[in-house]
């Protein structure tokens, strides 16, 4: 079987190595973006043709006409929407591998929508390539669930584990002819937008339980979830429940309680203590958090 590859990123890169060492396959091609330094080294290590940047509104079309056309066209974690030119080079099958349970969580970083939101399951779905965002027919899918205490990162470590599994079974349904497409229920999809840096930003307005779920969604390595003190931003990592008492009349994101490496802050609705963070000044009982 023939495979051109469009990838990004560890996860994309732990697929094209995965496939690089499986002897049933040829991997004729990769798209990939330029900030993918380990995809880029590991295909010219291995004299993979290479296609870098952003593929759309025909800039691959001279690349495109050169290469073989291969029998599936698989996209992991691939940083741009893959337009027709390209969906149409596969003889079999174009399918894309998604961090979610389709049709919920469509679009970007699915798997830290789903911890911000309190999902108790996610998962992940290969389906087929449509223009459309994440729209294409389901061709497997599984299950995976989301503890507390898990982080963004704690779901990228298992899809780490899980992606290599669902291409190997994507891979076998297609040898063996036993592809069962099922059509996404449309009337339940949600759809949630690519989040950068500047959307960490905490409310101490919002419910304790929230904020717990935004800031483990975001913490290390990502960005993390934040605050600030006056003009000073305060990145937060973790941050845990507690009992520690509070009037009601005082105002969300007080200072009610400082140790010597956390501090406790008053929230709609209970005192949450700050136990991993990263502040280049000093934090007192007193001060108003936003």
């Amino acid at each position: 079987m023939t495979i051109g590859l469009l990838i990004s990123g560890n996860l994309g890169n732990v697929i094209l190595n995965q496939l690089i060492l499986n002897q049933e396959v040829k991997l004729l091609f990769v798209f990939t973006d330029f900030k993918s330094s380990s995809i880029i080294e590991t295909c010219r290590k291995n004299d993979i043709q290479l296609f870098l940047g952003n593929p759309r509104n025909g800039k691959s079309s001279s690349f495109l006409t050169e290469i073989q056309d291969p029998d599936l066209l698989l996209s992991v974690n691939y940083l741009f929407i893959v337009e027709k030119d390209i969906i149409s080079k596969a003889l079999k099958y174009a399918i894309n591998i998604h961090g979610s349970l389709l049709p919920m969580y469509r679009g970007r970083t699915p798997h830290v929508w789903a911890i911000i939101n309190n999902e108790k399951i996610t998962g992940i779905t290969a389906h087929i390539i449509e223009e459309g965002c994440d729209e294409g027919d389901i061709v497997l899918q599984k299950e995976i669930p989301i503890l507390d205490s898990y982080t963004g990162q704690d779901l990228l470590s298992i899809f780490n584990e899980v992606y290599p599994v669902i291409v190997n079974e994507i891979i076998e349904k297609i040898k063996t002819n036993t592809v069962k497409l099922i059509k996404q229920d449309n009337s339940k999809a949600t759809f949630f937008e690519k989040r950068t840096a500047d959307d960490g930003k905490i409310s101490f307005d919002w419910q304790k339980e929230r904020i717990y779920n935004w800031v483990r969604a975001q913490a290390n390595p990502y960005p993390g979830a934040f605050c600030y003190l006056k003009s000073a931003k305060i990145i937060i990592h973790k941050v845990i429940f507690s009992d520690y008492g509070y009037k009601q009349e005082m105002i969300n994101g007080l200072v009610v309680k400082v140790e010597d490496t956390s501090f406790f802050v008053k929230t709609q609705n209970g005192v949450i203590q700050i136990v991993n963070f990263e502040t280049q000044i000093k934090i007192n009982i007193g001060d108003i958090l936003s």
